[in-house]
This record gives structure tokens, C-alpha cells and sequence, in this order.
């Protein structure tokens, strides 16, 4: 471990003396697990439209620029959100705001589902983007708050695997739902199973263990700029901030709009064999996430190779799709690429915010976890609506793809050059 980390890591441990550290236990992980709940159904609604886009075109009768506002506007108030989200979580406490947050996705997913027009279903998202803002960080706000810090990746690599099996829920179950049964029943059905998690999250979630002195979730008030100050003079938010960037937001993009889109038109494969590669692509690199949450959890150091190497392959996969010269994505290239991306994706929660914690008083990890947050959902929000501005601009060719892609190449790669310089000055600096 390097002289910075151990600093980063024993200010971090520091900030949080003078209160006893959660013991974790059986109680804990039943109030994370229906929490996590929450955040499962939020990555269903969340990408919920990629698989379908196709239809959304047909049912709202609009082209790619307008059906990319879609979700653009639910990731763009996601993204307002995050640091509104993060005082909520700090001041207010992870309960009463996962229930607005649910419920928010509640009212949101029963406009999108009985939309008979583009602008109930704008409506729809906005609200469903509402809520998803509000649930993740008090996830993750519960995880510091009931669990020992040296769990604190682990439980974060736990919530990824959840989380991305949202994501899987959203692509193959889901199209063949809209396929069954159609839009309505399809969507309604999830706006009923969210209805219940609402209910759940109010009658088991609790704030902080009973007896747990001094470890409220309600801090003393500071201002919102000198939150926001105090987490970004922090190393460790700089470093989430770059890597959650570089390795979230690619597969982010494609799961919630362009990925189904591009395997179909980009790459050639039909409806079915779509929607299955798209399920197998998000669902394989999940064991991923527990595993390097327990490895950092022992050895911090970790971090900073997986953090490198993420960045690095990435910005290459994405590269070369957008540059290859045949002007057209060989599939291998464009499956290898996106495969990469899932395994980013996953481990993204993992390393993102267990730097976030670096310096960081426990009461306050909220704004840090919304700072490295909206880093990455900014960057997807961009490159999703760039992407559909440019394929409404060019003819209906698979080789299309590659200039709708260009924008989520050069963020992916400016952001890894950054992580690079943050890391690698920190290590000058030791």
C-alpha cells in the first residue's frame, strides 16, 4: 500500500473515531437486502426502455433524436438530483427518502405504462428519474451506516450485482414481457411490484442500528458549499469522480437506450438473438462484483490496478469501434467491446465509491457518493443524446454507429487520461 493510501485510508478511518463502528450482523443485511430491493427495480426502470426502443418508436411515433430525450431527461434529472440526494441521505436519513424515492418511480412508471402520447410519457420518465435519484446513494448511505467500514466494498460490490441484475431483468424477461403481453400489462406489472417495495422499504428499512450512539444519520448542518468543498479537496472523490467516468457510463448508454439498437442495426443479429446476447453481456460479469469488493476490503491497493486497467481496456475497445477502417463494427469487436463495458459497469459501484470514502466523515459520505455519481450519469446522459442526434442525421446504415459512438469514445478516454494523472501525481506526492 502505497504512504497516500495508508493516509487516504487513515483519514478516512479517522473521520469516523469517537463513534463505535457498526458490527454489521443478520439485522443489517436484512435492511440493506430490501433496500437493494429498491435499487433493483430502479436499474429495471432505469433501462427498462432499451429493449423497448424499437417499439417506443412505433407506439409515440418519433425518430431516434426525439426517443433518445427519453431517457435523457430521466438520467438528466437523475444527475440534477445527485447532490440534492446526497444532504437528503446525510440530513434526513436513508428511510423516509428511499420511500420518496420509490414512490416517486411508482407514479412515474404507472404514466410511462398507460401513455397513449410522447408527453405523458416524458412525464413518466421524469418522475421515474426523480425517484432513481433518491434511491442508490441511500443504499450505499445504509451500507456505512450498518456494516464495518472493511465490508463497506464488499457490500457496495453486493449492491452492484444487484443492480445489474436489474439490468438484466430490463433486457430479455422484459422483451419478452412487451412481446406476451404488451406495453400496458408489461409496465404495469412493474409499476405493482414497485408499489410493494415502497411498502417494504417503509416497514423494515431503519435509519442506523438501535443503540448505535453517535452514529445518527442526521449530521450537523453544514453549508452546501463547504460540502461540496470539503469532498472534492478530498483525493479519494477526485479519483471515484474519473474512474466512475471512464468505466460507468459506456455500458450505461447501452443498456438504457442504443445497446439493443446497435446488436440489431449496427451488428446485424435478429430481434430474439438480440435481446438474449444483451441479457448474457450484463449478467456475466456479476460474480465479479463481491469478489473484488472483498479483495479491496482486504487490500486497498487493489484499487488502483483495477481502476487502470478498467480504464485503459476500455478506452481502447471503444476506440477501435469508432476508428476501424472497414466503416462498418465487425460483431467480435462490437460484442468483445461491450462486454468490456458490462465488466466495467459492474465493478464501477465498487472501486467508484469505496474511493469516495477517502477523507470523508461517515455522516457526510453522501455528497462525495453524489459527486462521483453524477460524474458518470452526466457523461451517459451526453454521449445517449449525441449518440441519437447523430444517428438522426445520418441514412439507416449499420455503419452508422461508429460516429454516433465517437462522443463515448473520447469522454471514455479523456476520463481514463485523468484518472491516470490523479493517481499517478498521488503516488508522486507520497
Amino acid at each position: 500500500m502505497t504512504q497516500t493510501e495508508r493516509s487516504d485510508d487513515r483519514t478516512s478511518r479517522g473521520a469516523e473515531t469517537g463513534t463505535t463502528e457498526p458490527t454489521g450482523g443478520a439485522r443489517a443485511w436484512i435492511v440493506w437486502g430490501v433496500a437493494v430491493g429498491g435499487y433493483f427495480l430502479a436499474m429495471l426502470h432505469r433501462n427498462g426502455l432499451g429493449v423497448a426502443a424499437l417499439e417506443a418508436q412505433e407506439r409515440f411515433d418519433v425518430g431516434p433524436a426525439l426517443l433518445s430525450m427519453l431517457p435523457m431527461l430521466q438520467l438528466l434529472i437523475y444527475v440534477l438530483f445527485q447532490i440534492p440526494a446526497g444532504l437528503l441521505a446525510d440530513r434526513m436519513g436513508p428511510r423516509y427518502t428511499l420511500v420518496l424515492g420509490v414512490g416517486a418511480m411508482v407514479i412515474g412508471s404507472g404514466f410511462f405504462a398507460s401513455a397513449p402520447n410522447i408527453e405523458l410519457a416524458v412525464t413518466g420518465r421524469f418522475l421515474i428519474g426523480l425517484g432513481d435519484a433518491l434511491v442508490f446513494l441511500n443504499v450505499i448511505r445504509l451500507a456505512a451506516l450498518w456494516f464495518p467500514r472493511a465490508r463497506y466494498s464488499l457490500v457496495s460490490g453486493l449492491t452492484a450485482v444487484v443492480g445489474g441484475t436489474g439490468q438484466v431483468a430490463s433486457a430479455a424477461p422484459l422483451a419478452w414481457a412487451l412481446d406476451g403481453f404488451g406495453w400496458t400489462v408489461a409496465f404495469m406489472s412493474v409499476t405493482a411490484l414497485t408499489a410493494v417495495m415502497a411498502l417494504l422499504v417503509l416497514l423494515v428499512v431503519r435509519d442506523r442500528p438501535e443503540g448505535a450512539a453517535g452514529r445518527s444519520t442526521v449530521v450537523e448542518p453544514i453549508p452546501v458549499w463547504a460540502a461540496l468543498k470539503e469532498a472534492l479537496a478530498a483525493r479519494g472523490p477526485r479519483i471515484g469522480m474519473a474512474h466512475h467516468a471512464a468505466i460507468m457510463a459506456p455500458f450505461t448508454m447501452l443498456m438504457v437506450l442504443w445497446g439493443y439498437p446497435f446488436l440489431v442495426d449496427g451488428l446485424g443479429l435478429d430481434a430474439s438473438t438480440a435481446a438474449g446476447t444483451l441479457t448474457a453481456v450484463a449478467a456475466a460479469p456479476l460474480w465479479m462484483a463481491p469478489i473484488a469488493g472483498m479483495a479491496i476490503g482486504r487490500n486497498t491497493r487493489i484499487r488502483t490496478g483495477v481502476a487502470l486497467t478498467l480504464g485503459s481496456t476500455l478506452s481502447l475497445g471503444w476506440l477501435l469501434m469508432v476508428l476501424w477502417p472497414t466503416g462498418e463494427v465487425p460483431t467480435w469487436l462490437g460484442l468483445t467491446a461491450m462486454g468490456a463495458s458490462a465488466v466495467g459497469q459492474t465493478l464501477a459501484p465498487t472501486v467508484s465509491f469505496d474511493f469516495a470514502r477517502d477523507g470523508i466523515p461517515a455522516g457526510r459520505t453522501g455528497v462525495a457518493s453524489g459527486l462521483v455519481n453524477m460524474s458518470g450519469f452526466t457523461t451517459a446522459v451526453l454521449c445517449t443524446v449525441a449518440a441519437g442526434a447523430v444517428l438522426e442525421s445520418l441514412p439507416d446504415d449499420p455503419g452508422a454507429f461508429q460516429p454516433a459512438f465517437a462522443p463515448m469514445a473520447a469522454t471514455t478516454t479523456a476520463a481514463t487520461i485523468v484518472l491516470f494523472y490523479l493517481i499517478l501525481r498521488g503516488r508522486k506526492n507520497a
